[in-house]
Order: structure tokens, then sequence, then C-alpha cells
């Protein structure tokens, strides 16, 4: 394994349902990575078909975004550019599997010309986009093991333990948040409009909103310890800018496996951050020293159904409370 390894992740506004578009512009930040001898790169969940805009359309408005993995016209544009490049490359859209089911899927496009499919586990972007059920970690020509969750994949502690245990080194988080309307009182609130709308006259009132308590603050809250705790590299990729009625919040950042921030933007545009991570730091790591002091036999409640667990739809929009049985 190489002690250094340089990676990549993006922040950009997308346009809803636009796919060319979305496109041209991955395709340049690709080109941008190239040059900076990137060897891993991430985009943002849904950034080829558009995200929030979704959960208003009708389904069958739904069907006619979605692409089979197999020959999406969209990924041919993406897996040429993995190959010349000599790059991973993970980009979101939604998926039409072979059995006609819809899924939240990010795609992380090899050199080798293979695609590697994570479907979001907890989706609740529309009715007929289903949840996934199965974690996702690879092997890498780089001598490493990438993982993948998506958004709120990654809120949930359980899922990153697991995509640890199955081996990724890197963990591809793939979000469109920041500013969202949390039912939690201190969680995150939405950034105002108006605000965005006046960026070109007062930027730096924008840029604290994003680097505040419902952007970079939130993520702070959990985040880095995700990175921490399990002894891993998370490469932060998000939306930034107005997305239908919710402000994203950027931030895209590069977390070493103690938790602490190699490289991060505060900017309000569409930005790419690069690092040279160093390798190095995961076998000794504070998490993996602790992922080696576990107990599983004790663990069992884990997987013991408790009676208030919801699909992601009800967990994320319920309006009640969860009391912790005792």
């Amino acid at each position: 394994m190489n002690t250094f390894l340089r990676v990549g992740t993006v922040q950009f506004q997308h346009k809803p349902g636009d796919k060319s578009y979305n496109l041209s512009v991955i395709e340049g930040f690709i080109h941008q990575a190239a040059a900076r001898n990137v060897k891993i790169l991430a985009f943002p969940e849904m950034c080829i078909t558009g995200y929030w805009h979704v959960t208003k359309l009708a389904d069958e408005e739904v069907l006619a975004l979605a692409e089979p993995i197999s020959n999406s016209t969209s990924l041919a544009h993406v897996l040429p550019l993995a190959q010349k490049y000599n790059m991973a490359i993970g980009v979101g859209l939604i998926e039409m599997a072979e059995d006609g089911r819809l899924y939240n899927a990010y795609v992380v496009c090899m050199p080798d010309g293979k695609m590697h499919v994570h479907r979001k586990i907890h989706a609740f972007e529309h009715p007929v986009i289903e949840s996934g059920d199965r974690f996702t970690v690879f092997y890498t020509p780089w001598g490493v093991r990438i993982g993948v969750l998506i958004c709120w994949d990654n809120n949930l502690t359980e899922n990153v333990r697991a995509t640890a245990l199955l081996g990724a080194d890197i963990l591809l988080a793939p979000h469109q948040t920041g500013g969202t309307d949390s039912r939690s009182p201190f969680g995150m609130k939405p950034i105002p409009r108006l605000l965005w709308e006046n960026r070109h006259k007062e930027p730096e009132a924008l840029r604290q909103a994003f680097s505040g308590e419902h952007g970079r603050g939130w993520l702070m809250r959990w985040l880095p310890a995700r990175a921490h705790d399990n002894g891993l590299f998370v490469l932060f990729s998000n939306g930034v800018g107005r997305d239908d009625d919710e402000i994203r919040t950027g931030n895209a950042m590069i977390i070493d496996p103690y938790g602490r921030i190699v490289e991060e933007t505060d900017a309000i545009t569409d930005e790419l951050v690069t690092a040279d991570i160093d390798l190095s730091l995961l076998p000794f790591s504070t998490g993996r020293r602790w992922i080696r002091g576990r107990r599983p036999e004790l663990y069992g409640i884990l997987t013991e159904n408790q009676g208030y667990e919801r699909d992601a739809r009800n967990a994320r929009f319920s309006e009640e409370p969860v009391i912790i049985k005792t």
C-alpha cells in the first residue's frame, strides 16, 4: 500500500431534472481532478438527476428520470473518464433495477470498467423509491477498500460501523443536506432564502450561515465521530445553494481516521476539495483499536427490534417522540 493517496470531493448546485447540465458540471470537475492527479473522487447524492424536487414529482415523472445501471446513458459519460484518468468516480442518480424497482443509487465507476452500486439504505425521497438492503465495500487498485453510504445512511451509527467491519478504509459520504427543517428542537433549521438570493451582494453573510449551526456546525456534531470511531477516512460531498425549497450548505470536506479535518471549503459556490491522505494513519487509529476490543457476544440487542423502529420516511418526518424502553 502506498503511504499517500490523492482524493477529492465536490460540492455543486445541480439543476433539477437537467441531466445534460449536471453531467457537464460533473465532467468539468473530473477534468479538474485529473489535472490534480486525484485517484478517488466523490460527487453528491443524486447529482445527475437532481434531488429535492423529486419529492414533488408524480410517479411516472420519477420513473422517467430513472436509468438502468447496465446501459445508463448518464454513466456512459462518466465511466470512460474513470478509465481514461485511472480514477474511481462516484456519482448519484435514480436507478431502475432489472425487476423494475427504483432506488436512490450511488455508482462508483472504476478504471477497469467495473461499476459498484450502493442503494441508499434509508430512502425517503419518494414513495416509488425503495430502500436498499445491503452494505457496499469493494477493493481498489490503490490497495485500499472503499465503502459507500448515502446521506441519512451515515447518520445511523450502525451503518458506518458495519461498513468498517466489512473492511472499508475510505467512506464515500455523498449528501444533499444542511439547512433542512429538522423536527428536533436543536437540530438543523432552514437557511433563509434571502441570504441565497443576496449572495452576490452579501457573500459573507451566506458564508457565515453555511459555516454556522445549521450547516458545518451540525456536521461537526457527528460526522468526524463517524471517521474517528471507525478508523476510516471520510469524503463528504454535498450540494450547495438552492435545491427546490431548501438551501444546501456545501461544506465539502475530507476527514482522517482521527476525526481531523484534512481539507475543507467554505465556498458558497461549486467547489472541488482535494488532499493527499496518509494511509499509514489507518492501522493504529483509535477507532480501529476500539474495534479490536469489541465484545460481539454482548451486542445481540443491536439486532433486536425494539418496537419503535420506523421506515426512513416515517422516522425522518414523524412528529412522534421516541421513547426508549427501560
